[in-house]
């Protein structure tokens, strides 16, 4: 119950927000245009509150779920049953949305998507700017804390316990800086300097084409000291059956001294489930060894415990490195939401990938309740992204399909019939409604209760 209403707390706030932005594009606009905004609401159902300035009722309604904006003439059907009785057209009506130009029509669909980019951007800029929660690193220096075999970095002769004190033409370098010459030196051989018990080895190294935040060239960065803590065991898991606890500390692995659960993860995955001897630390005495054997557990190879999250400080960038690092989240961000609509649509992956309400509620609630500022602003720009870009999707009743009519129209140089708008309107809607009940089902079915829990 506890989860379920932290979910539905999250999800209406997070909905909310951004819905709201979205109508308050389309509003602003509307308004600059002079189209007749009869109704700016927050929520649906019935008004519980608000007040009417002009032409305009600004209200907040009974069922928090996002909001809406409401145009004369906005809608096909009112064009269709204006003259019934001997009304005038709303053609003529210079308040109306149907009245004006095509190109402001088409500013006001384009408005409510751009607002939402917005609002991805400014949130990132300030999180990045003001917050921007960063790993409290005790090691200092670019030390090794464990080379995958056989990868670029192995090939070089590196190994663990080394420290870069020069990569490339930088020297005693930073991780961002090994990792920012990697992406532009991708595919190259550079030098690299290594210290190693005090004496210096000179190495050269042939970068892989791609590198990861996570393992760069086979290289697992030490960010800090000391073992690495166990808040939870999941029951069940290899974790439980090995005989580990919460609150213990994994010394070495294996006669590995790994420090972060990101190290300990690469060595399962290249394991593949081979049994592995771990030495603990428990109420202050060093026991072991214990043998644990990692399982198939999601998509990777896991002992099945929550790891003691790591220290973290904010380091609040300048602001012209914010604005930078916050359009690239937006661009990276887009980007892949159209490879995944498009993957989608040429068959390349299932549908059932696709979250609606359900899973975006299980999100938040998760996001609300994990520590820190970045999970919480990544959903939300991330979220505010796809709101943009799907409302931008050629399909009747989105922004998209507006747009895409009206310039349809603009090729025509005439309007397309009220009657043939009003049936291509009717069979969007209900192709909508059958879309949004698969994807409710489709989250519906991805509970826990519908599938066995994994940690």
């Amino acid at each position: 119950m506890h989860d379920f209403l932290v979910s539905t707390a999250a999800f209406i706030v997070l909905i909310g927000i951004m819905v709201v932005v979205h109508e308050f594009g389309h509003f602003a606009v509307a308004k600059l245009c002079g189209v007749r905004v009869e109704a700016f609401s927050v929520g649906f159902g019935p008004r519980l509150f608000g007040i009417k300035r002009g032409d305009t009722d600004y209200k907040v309604c009974l069922l928090p779920f996002g909001g809406y904006v409401k145009m004369t003439g906005e809608n096909p059907s009112e064009e269709a049953h204006a003259g019934e009785g001997g009304g005038p057209s709303l053609q003529n009506d210079p308040g109306s949305f149907i009245a004006h130009p095509r190109w402001q029509r088409m500013l006001i669909g384009l408005a409510g998507p751009a607002a939402n980019f917005v609002l991805a951007f400014v949130a990132m800029a300030f999180y990045f700017g003001w917050i921007n929660e960063v790993p409290a690193h005790d090691v200092k220096t670019s030390t090794v804390e464990w080379v995958v075999p056989r990868s670029a970095a192995a090939q070089a002769g590196i190994q663990p316990g080394d420290t870069i004190t020069r990569f490339d033409s930088v020297a005693n370098p930073g991780w961002d800086q090994i990792f920012g010459h990697m992406a532009v030196d991708g595919n190259q051989t550079v030098p690299v300097t290594v210290d190693r018990g005090g004496t210096a080895f000179a190495l050269s190294m042939h970068l892989p084409a791609e590198v990861t935040g996570d393992d760069l060239a086979g290289m697992l960065p030490q960010y800090m000291r000391g073992p690495i803590g166990v808040q939870s065991i999941s029951p069940g898991t290899p974790a439980d059956k090995a005989g580990l606890r919460g609150g213990d500390a994994i010394v070495s692995v294996d006669g590995h001294d790994f420090h972060t659960v990101t190290t300990l993860l690469a060595y399962m995955q290249e394991g593949q489930g081979k049994p592995m001897a771990l030495m603990v630390q428990r109420n202050g005495a060093t026991i072991g060894p214990i043998v644990a054997t990692p399982a198939k557990l999601d998509t990777g190879w896991k002992l099945g415990f929550l790891a003691v999250p790591p220290k973290i400080r904010n380091a609040p960038m300048p602001f012209g490195e914010a604005v930078r690092k916050s359009g690239q989240f937006c661009v990276d961000g887009s980007m892949l939401i159209v490879q995944m609509l498009e993957r989608i649509v040429m068959h390349k992956v299932p549908a059932n990938q696709l979250a609606g309400p359900v899973g975006i509620a299980r999100m938040a609630g998760d996001v609300a309740e994990t520590k820190g500022w970045y999970s919480k602003f990544y959903l939300a720009g991330e979220i505010s992204l796809n709101l943009g870009i799907v409302n931008l999707m050629p399909f009747p009743i989105l922004d998209g399909g507006l747009i895409l009519l009206l310039l349809i129209e603009s090729g025509l140089r005439h309007d397309i019939s009220i009657n043939v708008k009003e049936r291509i309107y009717q069979a969007a809607f209900v192709m909508l409604v059958m879309f949004f009940a698969f994807i409710i089902f489709n989250d519906v079915t991805k509970l826990p209760i519908f599938t066995r829990a994994r940690p």
